[in-house]
Parts: C-alpha cells; structure tokens; sequence
C-alpha cells in the first residue's frame, strides 16, 4: 500500500476501534472476541509504525480505555495507568528484544544490576501471568486503604473504593508500613469455578448471563451499590509498585507486595535471556486450561527499574514491557482469494485464501466459508478483512466480514456453475445448502479426496502415506484408485525423485501392514456418504461380517440405531455400484483381511452414558479417548443436548463447552475423564 491507502486503512481502523472500544470499556459489552480485538489494534499500531506522521492524538494506539463514566467521581493518577503492546510470535518477542538493545546503545545506557556480556550490559527480565481481569489502582496512606481507582482513560479514572473494600484479598492495612504513602496496581478477576456458578444461579433466576469473567468483575466494581460487588466472589492479584520504596528491579516488587500482604502470582520468575521467557510462555501455556482464572498470555518486563524508566514510553506504552499473548480463538486477517474444494462425495465447498494469521497456537491462511448461502449471509468480499474463528481442532472458519474496512477494491465471489476439475455441471439436491459435482466415477478431483481419506486415520491409517504422497502417485499415473494401491512395488517408487530405497521400501511396508483392519475402520474407508465413525461402529456391531453388510435390505439397515433412510439408502447405492464391486473385489484380492474389534476390559461401566468431546486432549488422541468410552459401553455424540451426560473439555474448546455450562451439564477435564475411566 502507498502512504494515501496507508492512511484510509489506518482511519477506519480507528473507527471500528474504537466503536467496539467503546462497547468494551463504556458499555460493559463485547461484540467481537478479545483476540479480535487485540489483532485490529496491532494492525493499527504496525501501519503506524510505517508512517509516524500519520499518528494523532485521537488514535486509540494513544490513549488506554474508554472515558470514565459520569456516576462516579474522577480520580486523577498521579502516574498514568498506560496500556501494554501486544505481540503474538516468538519473531515479534525477538525483533522487541532488537529494538530495546538498539534503544539502550543509542542512549549509552548501562544497568545497574545487569550482568557484562561481550561488553554489553545485559539485559533481565521479568514474566509473569496476564491476569483477564478488571486494572485497578489502590492508594494506601500511613498503611491504611485510602482510594481505590478504575483505569479509566489512563489520566483519570473513576472512584471505586467502597466496591474494592469489599473484596477479602484487598488488605485494608497493609502489614509492615506505618508512614507514607504507597499506591499499587493490580487485577481483579473471577474464577473460573465462580463464574460457573454465579451464570447458573442467575439462569435459574431467569436472568441474562455474563459472557466471560472480565465482563463480571468490570460490571460488579463499576455498581453504584457496594452490597452489589460484596455479592460477588470477587479476587485481586497485585503485580505493581508505583511508589518510590528503594526497589531497584521488578521482581523486587513482587516480593515487597507479598509482605504487605497481597496475593501475587506464584508463576512469576526472573528470565536471564529471552529463550527462558519463550520457555516460561510454553509451560504457561500448556497449563493454562488447569489455572483457576482466565490468562490471555504473558506480561515480559525489563527487570531492572532504571532502564525501564530510561527507555521511556512510545504513545501510551512504554518500551520496556510487552504482552506476549496467546494466540486466541479468533483473529483478523484479509481474504486473498476464495476458492473452490470438491471433496469426496461432490461437494463443492467455497474456501477463503487468507494473508497467514496465528490463531488458536497454529498459523493458518485457509478458512471454511461453508457455502454459497453463507457468503450471501456474511457478505463477504474477495479483499475483505474478516474475523475467523478455530476452536479445538475444528477447522478455522470465516465468522464476519468487517464491511467498515473496505476500501473500494473488493470484489464480489460468484458460484460457478460447472466443477472446476472435471467440467460437469454443478447440482443443487432440494433441502441442499451445498452445490455438488454429481461425476462420482469420473471427477478427478472427488477421486483424490477419496484416495486421502482412504489411507487416513480414520480408514487404513497408512503411516507415511499422506496427501503429497498420494498426489505424486496420481500425478505419474501410479495408482487410479485405492486398490493399486497394495499393487505398488518397490521398484515402481525407485524412479520418482527424492524416493531413496529406504524410503520406498517403508512405504510398501506401511501399506503391506495396513492390509488388516477392523470392520468399522473398512466401512469408514470406503467413504460412504453420511458413515462417519459412529454409524461405521453401530453397523459392524449389529451385522459383525462385510458379506452381511453387502447383501443387507434397506428395510434391515434402517432398524440400526444412528441408521435412518438417508443413510440406509446410500449404503445400498454404495454397494449396487458395478465400480464400487470391482473395487470391492480387487481389495480382497489384494489381501485385505477384516480384524475383529478391540475389547478393552474396564472397570467402569459407562452404559446408558452420553459423552461429548471438544478441545484437544493431551494425554489421549480423540480417537482413544472415543473407543475407551465404547468398550466401557457408553455413547458418543457430537452434539450437546440435555440427554448429555458429559462434556470431556481439552485445550481450546469450542461453542460445546458454552452449551454444557448452560444446561447445566457436567464438564470434565482430561485427568477427571481418566479417573472416571479407572484405567
């Protein structure tokens, strides 16, 4: 972009910013999700960056928050509560540690506690928890609680003392001090367990629930009725020292607010080089779902006090401190293209091309746009900037279009109307929101996707053999379908480039042990439509033979449990193929065998349970963790309803686990699920 698109883009960020600024701060209210959020400003900030001149006072990047509300009386700060940059990857943190020395060379300046390396004053650091909270301020004269301020817009804020008196971890002495004044800052928050419980008691009272923690514990400290926050089981965690006490570091500080008595947080540690930050925010990281409150990442901070007050403060953030964040649930990036992914069974499916964005601890740079009525319904635009959203390990989706980011340039997606790969006309079954290429036989494109599927996880599982594999084969014309598959010879690979002899032998080794898999795994394989894994495990245990399967009524099929007439009818019209027949017999004649099913023994008995899965487990694949609960007895589902018995939760979980808290249903994490397993 030149300096003219420059700042267009920079003022309509501005606006949309602060519109939803404004929601956030003022209203007590979000429409877009945190990360979102933190995303546009960044955007904001960079493009800044470029251009210094086309910064001005009004620029959100300039100020901390909304302006306080008129209901309380304003409380000026004696040192402005500024706001911290945020970063999002481990080049970011680095390119900050760059910047910092750069800074500290062009102002000669030297550490006091930092240690010589190579000539140069080394830096410390200092990391600890980003508390999702409410920022406060608390002013303590001659040790007694004087004043308690919000944020506000980082000059002045508003007066919330008697609703900070009222949470038990805000000591009203602090212990140790007799004279002078000392003023703290810190988080107030919910956690997670409260939240849970606060949401169900206000349900059963038929009212409106709160989105998130934050939300909570802004709107109880900003009530004019102090019974109001003392209802609420509210916490605070102190984490700065604004007061001149002698503290020479950081680190100091936190020990300091200990003894006044303040909880702090126990995670906090020194950092001699930026490796050990990256390796705090790590295990951070992986823990967070366990943490009793909400962290959104973590705050990194020169650890020596006068550096930090040398390097000095850029807009309203200073230079020695960033917030090094997780990567949320939602992101904003702009699509480069929309295009089109027949699968398996003809579906044709719109996707959208983005600029690669981190989200959810992945980069991803594709997103599901569903189909066509769902671009009609986003309104979204081939150069729009969108919010996209991954949860667990659902495939990133396309949320919204930010239409108040438009610049002229967009472009329209128009469906066409014949498949891109095999050049038949497109088809659009009746109660169908997806168009399909209906060439099952002879779209290239649908035999690829099956041809993945087929050596998947889910179906052969052959280990090594994976889409660029597959498409290699294709592409020298090696294999046409999955049987010639187990046809393939070592001496067959030998003349592809890169495939060593090692590794064409593993390859035919994988494929040759793949030969034996159980019943459901087959069915699955063969990618029938509507037989996902459930149907596959109902119907093995109902008929416990292929040749049942194969010769089986409608009528039979339809009296299965998860089997209906869609289903029913697509298992017939699978096996009438005279091409499905010939494949069928060339498999068996290749050696493929059927395993009975695994029968883990447990000690739980989990009949008449239904469980649902959502996040990432750590300690198990979601395929072990299914077939646990099945041979325990219990049922599967992919849905939560009020026939749920639990939601088994991992990292990033999605929309399921809002859905569990809301009716009430029991939420287990993984160790919890394992305990009731009693493996």
């Amino acid at each position: 972009m030149n300096k003219a698109e420059v700042k267009k883009r920079i003022d309509k960020l501005k606006s949309l910013i602060n519109k939803h600024r404004f929601l956030y701060h003022v209203k007590d209210t979000q429409e877009i999700q945190d990360s979102a959020f933190d995303m546009l400003k960044h955007e904001l900030f960079s493009l800044e960056q470029q251009y210094l001149d086309l910064i001005t006072p009004d620029s959100p990047t300039q100020r901390v928050g909304g302006q306080p509300l008129d209901k309380f009386r304003k409380v000026p700060h004696a040192l402005p509560m500024l706001s911290i940059e945020d970063i999002f990857t481990q080049e970011e943190l680095a390119d900050w540690e760059t910047y910092v020395a750069r800074l500290r060379q062009g102002l000669r300046l030297r550490g006091s506690d930092s240690r010589s390396y190579g000539g140069q004053a080394r830096l410390e650091y200092f990391a600890e928890l980003k508390v999702d909270g409410f920022a406060v301020s608390l002013r303590y004269q001659d040790g007694v609680f004087q004043t308690g301020a919000t944020r506000g817009n980082g000059t002045i804020g508003e007066d919330v003392t008697q609703n900070l008196k009222t949470i038990e971890s805000i000591p009203l002495r602090l212990e140790g001090v007799a004279k002078g004044e000392i003023e703290v800052r810190g988080e107030v928050y919910m956690e997670k367990r409260d939240f849970e419980k606060f949401n169900q008691e206000r349900k059963k009272k038929g009212e409106e629930l709160f989105a998130n923690p934050r939300n909570l514990a802004a709107g109880s400290i900003r009530q004019l009725n102090p019974k109001l926050a003392a209802s609420r089981p509210l916490k605070f965690l102190a984490y700065d020292i604004v007061s001149n006490l002698g503290q020479t570091v950081h680190s100091q500080e936190h020990a300091m607010l200990r003894s006044f008595g303040f909880k702090t947080d126990p995670t906090a540690r020194v950092c001699d080089t930026i490796d050990e930050v990256v390796a705090y925010w790590s295990a951070i990281k992986k823990k967070r779902d366990s943490l009793p409150f909400m962290i959104d990442g973590v705050v990194v901070v020169v650890n020596d006090n006068k550096i930090f007050s040398e390097l000095g403060v850029a807009g309203k953030s200073p230079r020695g401190i960033r917030a090094f964040k997780f990567s949320g649930l939602q992101a904003t990036t702009r699509v480069l293209d929309i295009q089109l992914q027949v699968g398996r069974t003809g579906a044709v499916t719109p996707v959208a091309i983005l600029e690669p964005v981190p989200l959810a601890g992945v980069t991803v740079s594709r997103a599901t746009l569903h189909n066509e009525d769902e671009i009609k319904r986003l309104g979204v635009k081939i150069g729009d900037t969108v919010i996209v959203e991954r949860a667990g390990d659902v495939i990133p989706a396309v949320q919204k279009a930010l239409c108040e980011l438009r610049g002229g340039t967009e472009r329209v997606f128009h469906m066409p109307t014949r498949c891109l790969a095999c050049g038949a006309k497109l088809v659009r079954p009746a109660r169908e929101a997806i168009w399909r290429c209906p060439n099952k036989e002879g779209c290239p494109a649908q035999k690829r996707e099956l041809l993945y599927h087929f050596v998947s996880k889910k179906g052969f599982n052959m280990v090594g053999l994976g889409p660029k594999i597959i498409d290699r084969l294709l592409d020298e014309h090696l294999i046409g379908n999955a049987a010639d598959l187990f046809e393939l010879q070592q001496g067959d690979l030998a003349p592809l480039e890169r495939f060593a002899e090692k590794s064409s032998q593993n390859l035919i080794s994988a494929i040759q042990q793949a030969k034996s898999i159980p019943l459901s795994r087959f069915l699955v394989s063969l990618g029938i439509r509507y037989v996902g894994e459930e149907t596959a495990i109902a119907i093995s245990e109902y008929f416990g033979d292929i040749e049942k399967i194969r010769i089986v009524s409608k009528e039979e099929l339809e009296n299965i449990p998860d089997v209906g007439t869609v289903v029913a009818k697509s298992i017939k019209e699978w096996f009438a193929s005279k091409e499905n027949q010939k494949l069928f017999a060339r498999l068996f004649k290749a050696g493929v065998s059927i395993l009975k099913t695994k029968n883990y023994k447990l000690k739980t008995d989990l009949r008449g349970f239904t469980f649902v899965l959502t996040g990432s487990l750590q300690f198990l694949t979601r395929d072990e963790a299914k077939e646990r609960i099945r041979m325990a007895g219990g049922n599967i589902s992919g849905s939560v309803s009020k026939n749920t018995s639990y939601v088994i939760v991992g990292e990033n979980p999605g929309s399921k686990l809002k859905e569990a808290q809301e009716l009430g249903i029991k939420v287990l994490n993984e160790k919890e699920f394992l305990a009731l397993l009693k493996t």
